[in-house]
């Protein structure tokens, strides 16, 4: 049986990681100006803040922290919307973790929970298939949320749902997508991204080509990497020695897993479900187009928004004022920038959803900086 520490064996190995810094910084020697890497992902945040990766580059090395966290770009109106349909009669409103405590306009899911509302995190996507088994008198609604990387699933629960006739188990999709995340970003007259880390996980799924068209519109280094240290500090290696030769190309680091072309069959199943949205607001980085994912109209019968559509409201709301989680997830200011980072904004009391989440900036800088 393999033990858990085999998978990540030599991927955390201390001296492996400071001989990578000191290739980083004798190839970043030869450069001029700046690097400025946006990680999309924030998981690659994590192991950045967590490892201190930051503190072993050069000066003219900085990070920016990008929005590949999907609890994080979830807007309040659509976090509304689940507390809108938890608050229904006979509802049982089902969701992925740490979507249960990020603020909506009228409070979070764990507090319209202790309200009486049946509101039940999932550690596993599937187990929506038994709780709408065992209420057959309740509609059951899944709020999926997600980047392409847990977006499979939501096409396989459906399909499931359709072939197991369990006609209580509807959806509201939240599905995002990352190539119009980084055209937004890069789109921004503020931005100083010049290089990004490719997410992990994402290509597993999409594959790797998902993001030649922003190297080739960008002229941006693209490198995908895994997640452990190692990994990281290589995939930063890769990216100056593009920009010291002036290149700009799309690497794959995390060979082990990630292909050109992906896992076709879990495409296959995600376009026979869903569909593009025509317009999705993120939080921070505003309304883009066909950035996000819809049931196809021959699923309306399980979409909570057709259903429940003359009680969800669809105006904007926009986050507190005080919260700085949109400029966070845009690039263009740092957790430490916010007025009330650590001290109104904590994990126990967060204001924003880039402190909620475990993949988000403003937690990995509380949980790992010192704070």
């Amino acid at each position: 049986m393999i033990e858990l520490k085999q998978l990540y064996q030599g991927f955390r190995d201390p001296d492996t990681i400071h001989n990578l810094a000191k290739e980083i910084a004798l190839h970043a020697a030869k450069h001029e100006g700046n690097i400025y890497i946006m990680e999309v992902c924030g998981g690659h945040t994590h192991t950045i803040m967590k490892y201190g990766l930051n503190q072993l580059l050069p000066d003219n090395i900085e990070f920016v922290h990008g929005p590949g966290c999907p609890v994080c770009v979830m807007p309040k109106e659509r976090i509304d919307h689940a507390a809108i349909l938890a608050s229904q009669p006979d509802v049982i409103l089902v969701t992925l973790g740490d979507m249960i405590r990020v603020p909506g306009s009228n409070g979070s899911l764990a507090e319209f929970r202790a309200k009486g509302c049946d509101i039940r995190p999932l550690y596993d996507p599937m187990d929506a298939l038994a709780i709408a088994k065992e209420n057959p008198d309740k509609k059951v609604i899944f709020f999926a949320i997600g980047f392409e990387t847990s977006t499979p699933m939501t096409a396989v629960l459906i399909e499931q749902a359709e072939q197991q006739g369990l006609d209580n188990l509807l959806f509201h999709i939240n599905h995002v997508l990352v190539p119009p995340a980084i055209d937004a970003v890069m789109a921004d007259p503020q931005a100083k991204v010049n290089a990004f880390i490719g997410p992990a996980h994402v290509s597993v799924i999409s594959g790797a080509k998902l993001y030649r068209p922003a190297v080739n519109q960008y002229g941006t280094p693209v490198v995908v990497s895994g997640f452990e240290p190692v990994d990281v500090m290589e995939s930063i290696l890769r990216i100056v020695k593009q920009k010291v030769e002036g290149k700009a190309e799309l690497d794959v680091q995390y060979s082990r897993a990630v292909s050109e072309d992906g896992n076709v069959h879990a495409q296959q199943k995600v376009n026979q479900y869903l569909t593009i949205r025509p317009h999705f607001r993120w939080r921070g980085l505003g309304p883009l187009n066909e950035s996000a994912l819809m049931l196809k109209p021959e699923y309306s019968h399980r979409d909570a928004e057709v259903i429940y559509r003359d009680m969800l409201n669809v105006a904007d709301i926009d986050d507190h004022k005080a919260c700085q989680c949109g400029d966070i997830l845009r690039g263009i200011a740092k957790p430490k920038d916010c007025k009330v980072f650590g001290r109104g904004c904590t994990p126990e009391t967060p204001l924003g959803s880039c402190m909620v989440s475990s993949e988000g900036a403003c937690n990995a800088y509380y949980r790992y900086n010192g704070v």
